[in-house]
C-alpha cells in the first residue's frame, strides 16, 4: 500500500503541515488505518477510495479517528491532481459531503477545499477557566473584540483570541493536562489566534487530545474561525492565516467564507512533496 507524504499549506515551498495520504481501491479496515496513522506519525493521515462519482474519505490522527481534517484534505487534493489532473473531486467524509479542487501552482500542486457547514456555541465556564489556567493566561490577555467560543467547520475547536502577537509566540502548556482538557470537551484543537487586522491572522493550534503537541497548519480550525467571523458580523471577506512559524514550519492558509450564515468556507493552500 503506497503512503504518500505531502505537506499542505506550505509557504514558498517550505514548511506546511505534513499529512500521510493513502489512495486505495477500497478503504482498509479501521484497525489497519489507525495503525498506519500511528506509524506515519503525522498529525493526520487521510485514506480515500473510489465511491460513486467521488471518493469515500476517512482521517486518522496517531491516537484516534477525526471527523474532518483540512490540511489532509488539501494534501489529498494535490495527490488526486497529480494522479488524475486538475479539477474538482467530490469527497464523502463521515458526517458530510465536501469537495476539493486540485490546481497547478507553478511546478507544484495546490488545492482548494470547501468545508462542511460551520457553527458556533458558547463555551462552558469550566472550559473557559480551564483553558486560561492551562496556558497561564487571564481574561486580560484575551482580545476584547472577539469571543472565547466553541466553533466548528467539520470538527470542534475552541477559539481563543489573544490581544497580542507576543502572547501567541510564547505559548506553552502541559501536554498531559492539555490532552485531558481537550478529551473531556471533545475538542480537536485549541485554536489560539492573534488577529492583526481584517486580512491577517496568526494562529497556533494545540492538538494534545489526539497525540500531537502542536499542529503546524489547521484547515478545519481556519474554516471554523471564518464561519464565526462571518456569522457574528466581524468579517466576511477573504483573509490569510499564518501558522506554524513559531515551530519552524511556516504555513499559509487562504480563507474565504461563503456568503450565507452557517455556510461552508473555502480554504486554499499550496503543497510540497516530502521525500
Amino acid at each position: 500500500m503506497e503512503i504518500q507524504r505531502i505537506a499542505a499549506f506550505s509557504l514558498n515551498d517550505a514548511g506546511g503541515n505534513p499529512a500521510g495520504v493513502v489512495i486505495a481501491p477500497a478503504l482498509p479496515p479501521v484497525a489497519q488505518m489507525q495503525k498506519i496513522a500511528a506509524d506515519v506519525g503525522y498529525s493526520e493521515t487521510v485514506f480515500a477510495a473510489p465511491q460513486d462519482d467521488g471518493y469515500r474519505v476517512r482521517y486518522f490522527a496517531p491516537e484516534a479517528e477525526v471527523s474532518f481534517c483540512g490540511h489532509a484534505t488539501i494534501a489529498l487534493g494535490a495527490a488526486l491532481g497529480a494522479a488524475y489532473g486538475e479539477g474538482v473531486y467530490s469527497l464523502s467524509i463521515n458526517d458530510a459531503d465536501i469537495s476539493v479542487e486540485a490546481f497547478k501552482s507553478g511546478a507544484a500542486w495546490g488545492a482548494r477545499l470547501v468545508s462542511p457547514d460551520t457553527r458556533q456555541e458558547t463555551a462552558p465556564e469550566d472550559l473557559k477557566t480551564g483553558v486560561l489556567e492551562l496556558f497561564g493566561w487571564t481574561t486580560e490577555d484575551l482580545d476584547s473584540g472577539l469571543e472565547l467560543i466553541l466553533a466548528e467547520g467539520g470538527a470542534r475547536h475552541l477559539l481563543v483570541p489573544l490581544r497580542s502577537h507576543d502572547l501567541l509566540r510564547e505559548m506553552s502548556y502541559s501536554f498531559d493536562d492539555g490532552a485531558a482538557l481537550m478529551q473531556a470537551h471533545a475538542l480537536v484543537t485549541i485554536n489560539l489566534i492573534y488577529r492583526q487586522d481584517s486580512q491577517t491572522v496568526y494562529s497556533r493550534n494545540a492538538f494534545a487530545g489526539h497525540g500531537v503537541y502542536e499542529d503546524p497548519a489547521t484547515g478545519a480550525a481556519a474554516a471554523a474561525l471564518a464561519g464565526y467571523l462571518r456569522d457574528t458580523g466581524r468579517g466576511n471577506a477573504p483573509f490569510t492565516i499564518f501558522q506554524g512559524e513559531d515551530m519552524g514550519a511556516p504555513s499559509r492558509l487562504v480563507v474565504a467564507p461563503l456568503a450565507t450564515k452557517g455556510a461552508p468556507v473555502r480554504v486554499e493552500g499550496e503543497t510540497r512533496m516530502i521525500v
